[in-house]
């Protein structure tokens, strides 16, 4: 292969990013380029600088990415939500603005499918934000801001802890976890003004002390699923997309049996593509858990828990290709590159750890 052909190739592989906390050695938002065919991820460097940028989403078009800035400051102790533009060449961001998230610890950011508005929840804060797409996608200031309230009954949820905000596939409607209140809130979005208001029913509770964290919806539409930090585990429910009513049908370990939660806590959750397969970090067991999916009732069956090779994988990513499965070890300043069997979506781990001081989140763009 000539020189001016594998660089073409390089070029070619998709990007991936991954925000970090910074202040212990990280400096921002790295870039990479992973290879699909093999797996390898090679650093091209750092993308920009940001402070604490724990959590990203690539808008459609892959030319923006948003991150959170997972701090507390100002007057109103607001973390940011801040707009970058992608060189697709180099990798490189430039930033475009910065905004604030409207509540303290802000952990989550995500686009909406028809790149009109972002989305943020704030941990510390309890609560969630929406913004306008605007000027090539930076940011308006918000134009939803919702306080959540209650607790429940960890001494953990003692205060609302907005953890994540997903939009639906139809684009109706969004769904909050709430850790602190045991909650799946949901909002009725407008795409045209970003605006966020209650739905009736408002929200599903979940099981006292379970603490959900993350959420996803799975290709079907039919089914989602929320992961639960607090007690380890994941709940399967039925969406009921003409009234965005959520109906929880099983709820299952993340840890092999007989092992205690403990010291273990749950983090991402994703479902692979195909549909087949839903995978769940756990931070203490070190594991990233795999389910098979009934085709029929969405309900899970753990067929593995495999080693993520470094400590608290905080976040994880499936490559475009659905070949291969990147695990962020937040705590073990790695990661780690795991292929996908195609046949039973079980992990093994390939090639050498990927050093990173404590990375976050892991996004591509094809």
């Amino acid at each position: 292969m000539s020189l001016f052909v594998a660089a073409a190739a390089f070029a070619a592989d998709p990007l991936m990013y991954v925000g970090t906390y910074t202040g212990q050695g990280s400096e921002g938002i790295y870039v990479y380029r992973f290879n699909p065919k093999t797996g390898a991820v090679t650093p091209i460097g750092l993308a920009a600088k940001s402070n604490s940028p724990s959590f990203l989403a690539v808008a459609p078009g892959n030319r923006v990415l948003y991150a959170v800035n997972e701090v507390n400051t100002g007057q109103n102790r607001s973390g940011g939500v801040s707009a970058f533009s992608i060189n697709r060449s180099t990798g490189m961001l430039t930033a475009l603005n910065q905004v604030s998230s409207g509540g303290p610890g802000p952990c989550f950011v995500t686009v909406d499918a028809k790149n009109r508005a972002v989305l943020a929840a704030n941990y510390g804060g309890g609560s969630i934000a929406s913004f306008r797409i605007v000027n090539g996608g930076r940011l308006s200031e918000a134009v939803s801001f919702i306080q959540h309230k209650g607790s429940s009954a960890s001494p953990r949820q003692r205060e609302p802890h907005a953890h994540s905000i997903n939009v639906s596939p139809d684009q109706r409607y969004a769904v909050a976890a709430d850790l602190g209140t045991d909650e799946l809130l949901v909002y009725r979005f407008d795409s045209q003004t970003a605006k966020l208001t209650a739905n009736s029913p408002p929200s599903t509770k979940m099981a006292p002390g379970s603490g959900p964290r993350h959420f996803t919806f799975h290709p079907n539409k039919r089914w989602a699923y929320a992961i639960n930090e607090i007690l380890s585990t994941v709940t399967a429910l039925q969406w009921d997309a003409a009234n965005g009513a959520l109906a929880a049908v099983d709820t299952v370990s993340t840890l092999p049996e007989a092992l205690k939660v403990d010291n273990n806590s749950t983090a991402e959750v994703q479902v692979h593509k195909s549909g087949k397969w839903l995978y769940g970090s756990n931070r203490g067991h070190d594991s990233i858990a795999v389910f098979e999916i009934d085709r029929i009732s969405g309900k899970l069956k753990l067929v593995q828990n495999a080693p993520t090779g470094g400590s608290a994988p905080r976040n994880f990513r499936i490559d475009p290709s659905g070949k291969w499965l990147i695990a962020a070890n937040h705590r073990g300043n790695n990661m780690n590159v795991f292929r996908i069997d195609p046949k039973s979506g079980k992990l093994t781990q390939t090639g050498d750890p990927v050093k990173l001081v404590s990375p976050v989140c892991i996004k591509f763009v094809p």
